[in-house]
């Protein structure tokens, strides 16, 4: 199924600078079910690229961060081609003002993410991947270099929160790496490891709309990644999947290795 990727980068690019920018660190923000932040931008920017999505694909269902639960499953279990939007990916860093959030959509088709998108208005770089036919940043080619470093030279990007307390213990006495970020967007962090921003990775729990599209970019700019069990990634569930990456084989197995212990 081909798609009309510059109609697609459109509708997710101005929606964010729309919806989101004017409303950047302005908007009261609430707790969802799990503890996570809900702000009225997330809302305006699902509502927004739904239609449009809609308009553009009518034969394609919609997936949206903000849904219930028995909807999202309903969805993922139809068997039918799937848009797949974090409307907002970062709302804590969103509503506090830090300029480091999202815009992530992915297309489901037979289970698999076949395309993805990722928009990152601070910067305005668009990402953006489709299965077996590479990544790009601003349409330009994205690929991940060789980095030529072992694990204690690697900047690795880390999200503590989600670990278990004993890896997360080990990670801060052994230091396996030479310095560590952590910057609150899934999506966006995958994008900024395939452009080579940071070598190494770790992700204790994401949710699909989370790494859909970031994962899928990644892995088509010649990224290596992995759960922590050592499995894909991706899995077409609401299960939330650890994630591990490294930007080419070396550190990959070097981190891998070490995680193993």
């Amino acid at each position: 199924m081909q798609h009309d990727l510059e109609a697609l980068g459109e509708i997710i690019t101005s929606a964010a600078r729309e919806e989101l920018l004017p409303r950047f660190a302005k908007v009261v923000r609430e707790h969802k079910a799990d503890g996570s932040f809900l702000t009225e931008a997330d809302l305006a920017v699902q509502t927004r690229i739904a239609a449009q999505l809609q308009a553009l694909s009518p034969d394609i269902l919609f997936l949206g961060e903000e849904m219930t639960t028995d909807e999202q499953n309903e969805l993922l279990n139809s068997g039918q081609p799937l848009w797949c939007l974090d409307p907002l990916d970062g709302t804590s860093n969103f509503a506090a003002g830090i300029p480091y959030f999202s815009v992530s959509l992915a297309l489901l088709e037979k289970g698999e993410t076949v395309l993805g998108m990722v928009y990152d208005p601070n910067r305005d770089e668009l990402f953006t991947a489709t299965n077996g036919d590479g990544a790009s940043l601003n349409g330009e080619p994205l690929h991940v270099i060789d980095s030529g470093l072992d694990l204690k030279h690697a900047t690795a990007l880390i999200d503590y929160k989600r670990l278990a307390p004993e890896l997360a213990t080990r990670l801060v006495r052994e230091i396996p790496y030479a310095s560590q970020r952590s910057f609150g967007s899934v999506a966006l962090d995958w994008c900024w490891l395939a452009a080579s921003r940071c070598h190494v990775y770790l992700h204790g729990r994401s949710n699909i709309w989370d790494y859909a599209a970031g994962n899928l970019i990644f892995n088509e700019a010649g990224g290596h990644s992995c759960t922590l069990e050592g499995d894909r990634v991706f899995v077409n569930a609401l299960t939330p999947r650890s994630s591990v990456g490294a930007i080419d084989q070396h550190l990959f197995k070097g981190w891998t290795d070490w995680l193993k212990q």
